[in-house]
């Protein structure tokens, strides 16, 4: 018997996979066991084109008995990234094949041809082999990159089954990867934030929520400037480091939406789902849960536009992962929680028709049909948002203002990075990334505000009667809004501008 190592993903993390083969006497069987699905067994027929075509005897040609087992068996066993192992743990049981196997950990769909395609999920199991004590991860050619971003495991990447079995057995080594260098970089989506006239208020908001990691709705008649406002947010949000480029780069491998000649995610995700879009797609799921529109928007950028054309039930999922930065999947199959910590940037008209309070033009909506269309934003998700703010309709002469007039995304940007790099040294002891993630302790500690902003609060939570909740998203906002003062402490005045945002819909 032949025990050969792999693993497989499960949720977001990888699990071990050894797979034992053994070939003993009687009547021929060649069989896959340990919960393997469709695609598993299937590769019965893929190892057997494999070997037959690099001149080896195919195990459908081999007398006796060929048992497969994949451990654990109440693991169910899914895709096709067995080949290679299940290949090479029958050439060695076989004994057609002689290498040691020792802390080497294989993965890769085989052609009929033998040639070896790329797999999902490389990184994570990277991470876990590393982990695990594994010194050796073999891989299909355009996933060794990808591996290569952990340090302390050699990777190696073939075209070939072939030319992975001249290696093992020492007829024509090859060199591990270089280890992959990380370069974080910044979005430039050809919009810059001197290309929006006016709109100060917007933009001012949308620094502070850059700068905290908040969530932000941005409201006014079409044609104000929303969308593009929110497609400038990007260039000033600051860059990643190297622990949130592997989370996101995790998420993304497991989904199969790495960048083509890309092992690295390096700039922050930003998805934007259209308002038709399901409950499983925004938040995941399916019949095998996976990540939704929520996750893999992770330390990144989840815009909404036609926040209330959203559907009833996807606007309230959103409750839980925009408070626990996280979102639980249940499944009749088991359960898995995915990473949500996003910046929500949500866009929406005043009424149906989108004309309410326009200074020209006039609203044709019922307002029973006002009332219907705001209440889609409950209470909860109102004070879920930290920073809400209106995008009013401009005059011609502002629009004709000159780009001089405000700044670039790179100088608010420059100021944004330096408060998250604050907020870096004063959370660096805690786990906390952002003023936005603060928990209660971290609050009380940090967040220290004067008797006189005390005092500002009461009158605040007295005369717009704000919950709990509201009023620790003020404290986050107003920490921020320091922050980008470059002041240790909270000011009145950064109270009295973080209250300015609070949402004011009528519910």
């Amino acid at each position: 018997m032949v025990t050969i190592h792999s693993a497989q993903i499960t949720g977001l993390h990888a699990t071990l996979i050894p797979i034992e083969v053994d070939v003993s006497p009687g009547l021929h069987v060649f069989s896959i066991v340990g919960l393997a699905d469709k695609e598993v067994q299937e590769s019965r027929e893929r190892v057997g084109a494999a070997i037959r075509n690099i001149e080896g005897r195919s195990p459908h040609k081999q007398s006796g008995r060929i048992i497969v087992s994949l451990a654990p068996a109440d693991i169910k066993k899914e895709g096709p990234h067995f080949d290679l192992p299940i290949a090479l743990g029958y050439l060695v049981a076989s004994r057609q094949a002689v290498f040691n196997a020792n802390k080497k950990l294989f993965l890769g769909e085989l052609g009929l041809d033998g040639n070896l395609r790329p797999v999902r999920g490389i990184l994570s199991i990277a991470l876990t082999a590393e982990k695990a004590g594994f010194t050796e991860l073999f891989v299909p050619k355009g996933n060794g990159a990808e591996g290569a971003l952990v340090h302390n495991l050699a990777v190696y990447e073939f075209e070939n089954l072939q030319q992975l079995l001249e290696h093992l057995e020492g007829r024509a080594i090859q060199r591990p990867l270089p280890h992959t260098n990380f370069e974080s970089e910044t979005h430039t989506t050809g919009i810059d934030f001197t290309d929006i006239a006016g709109q100060f208020a917007a933009k001012r908001a949308l620094e502070i929520a850059a700068a905290g990691g908040h969530n932000i709705l941005l409201w006014g008649p079409p044609g104000s400037g929303k969308t593009m406002l929110a497609k400038a947010f990007p260039g000033i949000l600051p860059p990643m480091d190297f622990e949130e480029a592997l989370q996101v780069t995790n998420i993304h491998s497991i989904a199969g939406l790495l960048p083509q000649k890309s092992s690295l995610v390096t700039k922050r995700p930003i998805r934007a789902p259209h308002h038709t879009a399901s409950t499983a797609a925004i938040i995941g799921g399916g019949t095998n849960p996976t990540p939704g529109e929520i996750t893999l928007a992770h330390r990144g950028v989840l815009f909404l536009d036609e926040f209330p054309e959203f559907q009833r039930a996807v606007i309230e999922a959103l409750r839980e992962p925009l408070e626990e930065k996280v979102i639980t999947v249940a499944r009749a199959r088991g359960k898995v929680t995915y990473p949500a910590n996003v910046i929500l940037l949500a866009a929406m008209n005043p009424c149906p028709c989108g004309n309410k309070n326009h200074p020209k033009k006039e609203c044709v909506c019922r307002e029973t049909d006002i009332q219907k269309y705001q209440r889609k934003i409950s209470g909860p998700i109102l004070d879920r948002i930290d920073l809400y703010v209106e995008v009013p309709f401009l005059e011609y002469e502002i629009l004709r203002q000159a780009p001089s007039q405000t700044e670039t995304s790179l100088a608010i940007r420059a100021r944004v990075s330096r408060a998250r790099e604050t907020q870096k040294m004063r959370f660096k002891k805690e786990g906390t990334s952002s003023n936005s993630d603060m928990n209660t302790k971290e609050l009380k500690r940090f967040a220290v505000i004067s008797t006189e902003s005390d005092e500002v609060m009461k009158k605040a939570v007295a005369r717009f009667a704000l919950s709990a909740r509201s009023c620790t998203r003020i404290l986050k906002v107003a920490r921020t809004i320091a922050d980008l003062a470059g002041s240790e402490h909270i000011a009145t005045d950064h109270i009295t501008e973080a209250l300015q945002y609070r949402p004011q819909f009528e519910n």
